[in-house]
């Protein structure tokens, strides 16, 4: 069994587009989508359609809460990405699941944690405004009782925009790179491949390349005031600005 796992779309159609044919060369058994499908200015109304066609989303992410209305704050952004969508979009965000358990329980596919979009699975927070990885104390807190011994195999997130990867007590932990917004400095797009083959997962994270020019330029053409060169910049040097 194969499974195709992406994640923080961001309204970037151009490396979601990039994105979607990798994985349709890849042929998996099924594809993942982790949230935080259209908070972004490269065009999520494209964006969007991509995924309602070839990886609809599976759980719900942090900025999706913003765009249903869940959750307060950047008022200007949120009235600008809604209405470039239909109608209907913020309520089939609002109604999709923290959560959610694929391949007979063995995965388990959410956004920052399986308790909450907006909690980080594998960083923690230090006084002084850093992460560092989480101790695996709190990845069996933040895992919400899903474990190896239960049937669980692979916990797989996304929301930090970073590629990591843990095992706690023969559970395997992954954080998948975004689809959008790098923060590591190398602008390519993200994806996940997860692989069983004996009764055992694999993890690859893919990097796919994408026209980053197109993108920024889009959003600096069509983004709000000052949203629209924020993003630009972040596409193309991969580093929040």
């Amino acid at each position: 069994m194969r499974l195709a796992v992406l994640g923080d779309v961001h309204g970037n159609a151009f490396a979601l587009r990039a994105v979607l044919d990798d994985i349709r060369a890849a042929s998996p058994d099924q594809v993942l989508n982790l949230g935080d499908t259209v908070w972004g200015c490269a065009d999520p109304a494209r964006a969007w359609a991509l995924q309602q066609e070839f990886a609809p989303p599976s759980v719900r992410g942090n900025t999706d809460e913003r765009v249903a209305g869940l959750r307060d704050g950047k008022e200007t952004m949120r009235a600008w990405v809604r209405a470039r969508l239909q109608a209907d979009v913020p309520a089939t965000l609002a109604a999709l699941p923290t959560h959610l358990d694929t391949a007979d329980g063995e995965v388990r596919v959410a956004h920052g944690s399986p308790r909450s979009p907006w909690e980080d699975l594998m960083l923690t927070g230090t006084p002084d405004g850093h992460t560092r990885p989480a101790r695996f104390r709190e990845l069996r807190e933040r895992l919400g009782g899903f474990r190896f011994g239960a049937g669980g195999r692979v916990c797989i997130v996304g929301h930090t925009h970073r590629e990591m990867l843990t095992v706690v007590d023969g559970l395997t932990v992954v954080n998948a790179g975004p689809v959008s917004r790098q923060k590591d400095g190398l602008p390519l797009a993200r994806w996940v491949q997860l692989t069983r083959r004996a009764g055992h997962w694999t993890a690859e994270f893919r990097r796919v390349p994408y026209d980053t020019q197109a993108a920024s330029t889009w959003a600096r053409t069509h983004g709000p005031a000052g949203a629209g060169d924020h993003e630009a910049h972040w596409l193309t040097t991969g580093r929040e600005p």
